[in-house]
């Protein structure tokens, strides 16, 4: 087989992804983890090198050496939160004008001690001396440094195609059952591990970017897109005779999200990524990634209308009524619709929604894209056929749905599901405009779970439970276990299983997230995500008995987080 190398040459800001190497052992030398961190508040992807020193009149003096020292712990723990520029977004906004006004007190007090609303305790956790907290106290005060930006010559410089199309298989050339693999985050390992469904044997394990973020499948079900947070994004083939990775591309110094075309005639013609640094998103060649397409997202809010520097990409979803990508600008509070039938001359129609949108999923009809404006406390509505705005529901306290959950109430008919990160509720919001137009984008029924910090809902077409993770509850027994509901009887309240036991792992904090199903919607998989220093594993359950199936763990399941079963993922089944 012919290797072909396109455009591979050294760049300098590349130097992220080594970094961030760097920054994961320093991290486990520490024994810092996500259950000290918001769910953003993770490291940046961001080189902290790249980013120029700035001095501030009314701050406190910091020597060169300081000012470095504290510009690195701000991208590797703070910046996921409020932003590269500090304008905010989960966390709150750390702009000099606000943070000179509170004074060096204040901010040695909040960093030290933390706030209900989710900034972590750096002081009292173990994680900061109160040298450091001082020093980010006064480096807080400055100007944010800002990075450079990343170009389509920068991302060509790091463009390789290690198997050019014409020389990968023209068939599957291996037994698997490619319907049924799991894509499972080894997210501080920088590498994915491909676990068959059936037997739970890791079929390959691939090295990727540094915590991979999500996997998403392209619309044939061939190719796996893997994105991490430092913007690499590999693509492995699933027919060769061994999966393996035959392009790969970093689109930007810090990203969360990638997608394939689906509409009909389209399919995997076209990637797109979305990054948060530069906040910007590409659209590339389906077969090879070769960028084609770069679009900025800055611009102004929707509420204020004010100009933002950094409106970072989050969720993207492919539309399965036009051909074009629909794409959360979280800082904004936009969602574009970017039409991709003519690249030269591209329509993006703007959607003003909610300020912070993150992640959401389609409706069960796929024609209703549900996105969570998390800190608005809103779900919008995007009619992806009419493409328009078709509603905007309040709902409780920082939505985070992941991509949600689709079922039939008994009383209110179809409905789509949300947890919270800031409250124990799961709403469900009326679907159905046709058949049950008086429950239409209402929030229909509320119930109450374990607590806040949940991260995922899900459930399946073939189950009759609705299942609800809680990882970032900092009551540890909350965190360890999930609650079950069964969505024919939700006045039974929920049942409490203790996934994290069942592992058997020992110490460590094991938090529990990202309820998964197989193909057949008869197993759920969840990820028991303990530090990088300890062990980790995924708890198989069987959806219809409750009880524990399988343990799958080794010396390769370092921190898995998410974990994505093909078919569900190339068919938006959720």
């Amino acid at each position: 087989m012919r290797v072909t190398k396109m455009i591979m040459k050294p760049l300098a800001l590349a130097v992220a992804v080594t970094s961030l190497g760097v920054m994961s052992a320093h991290a486990a030398e520490k024994h810092v983890d996500g259950t000290s961190l918001a769910y953003e508040g993770t490291a940046s992807a961001v080189d902290a090198e790249s980013a120029k020193v700035v001095r501030s009149p009314g701050a406190p003096d910091l020597t060169d050496a300081e000012f470095e020292k504290a510009k690195e712990i701000y991208f590797q723990r703070c910046a996921g939160c409020h932003g590269v520029l500090r304008k905010g977004a989960t966390g709150k906004p750390l702009t000099p004008d606000i943070t000179q006004e509170r004074g060096i007190d204040y901010l040695k007090a909040f960093i030290s001690y933390g706030s209900p609303a989710g900034m972590p305790n750096w002081l009292t956790s173990g994680d900061f001396d109160e040298a450091t907290v001082e020093l980010m106290a006064k480096y807080i005060m400055h100007e944010p440094p800002q990075p450079p930006e990343f170009s389509l010559a920068d991302m060509k410089n790091t463009w390789e195609v290690i198997v050019a199309p014409e020389d990968r298989p023209t068939k599957q050339m291996n037994d698997l059952d490619l319907e049924n693999i799991f894509s499972v985050t080894l997210r501080d390992a920088g590498k994915i591990a491909l676990i068959d469904g059936d037997s739970k044997e890791v079929v390959k394990i691939i090295d990727t970017g540094y915590a991979v973020h999500i996997s998403r499948m392209s619309a044939s079900g061939r190719y796996v897109m893997v994105i991490g947070r430092d913007a690499l994004i590999n693509m492995i083939d699933l027919w060769m005779e061994e999966p393996q990775t035959v392009a790969k591309i970093k689109v930007g110094m810090e990203a969360r999200s990638v997608e394939t075309s689906k509409y009909k005639g389209w399919e995997d013609k076209y990637a797109i990524a979305g990054t948060y640094w530069p906040p910007q998103f590409v659209i590339m060649d389906g077969d090879t990634l070769e960028p084609k397409k770069i679009v900025s997202t800055r611009g102004m809010t929707v509420s204020n209308q004010e100009y933002h520097p950094e409106p970072r990409v989050a969720a993207i979803v492919s539309s399965h009524e036009h051909p074009e990508f629909i794409i959360n600008v979280k800082e904004t509070g936009k969602i574009l619709l970017a039409n991709y039938e003519d690249l030269s001359n591209m329509n993006i129609a703007s959607i003003d929604a909610a300020e912070f949108l993150h992640d959401g999923g389609w409706d069960g009809s796929m024609r209703y894209f549900m996105s969570a404006a998390n800190n608005s406390n809103k779900i919008a509505v995007v009619d992806a056929k009419d493409r328009n705005l078709e509603a905007m529901v309040e709902v409780g306290k920082i939505p985070h749905p992941g991509r949600g959950a689709n079922f039939v109430d008994p009383e209110h008919g179809p409905v789509w599901a949300t947890s919270h990160l800031g409250d124990q509720t799961i709403q469900m919001i009326g679907t159905d405009p046709d058949g049950h137009p008086d429950k239409a984008w209402k929030v229909v029924r509320t119930v109450d779970g374990q607590g806040g910090g949940s991260l995922f809902v899900k459930t399946h077409p073939k189950s009759t439970n609705l299942w609800v993770d809680t990882a970032l509850n900092p009551a540890e027994a909350v965190s360890q276990s999930v609650a079950v509901f069964d969505i024919n009887n939700f006045d039974a309240g929920y049942e409490v299983l203790p996934i994290a036991e069942w592992a058997k792992l020992g110490e460590g904090p094991k938090r529990v997230v990202q309820p998964e199903y197989n193909k057949a919607g008869d197993e759920v998989w969840f990820s028991v995500w303990n530090t990088s220093d300890k062990n980790s594993a995924i708890v198989v359950v069987d959806d219809k008995t409750r009880k524990l199936k399988k343990v799958i763990k080794g010396d390769y399941m370092v921190t898995p987080t998410g974990k994505f079963n093909t078919y569900n993922t190339q068919h938006d089944v959720y």
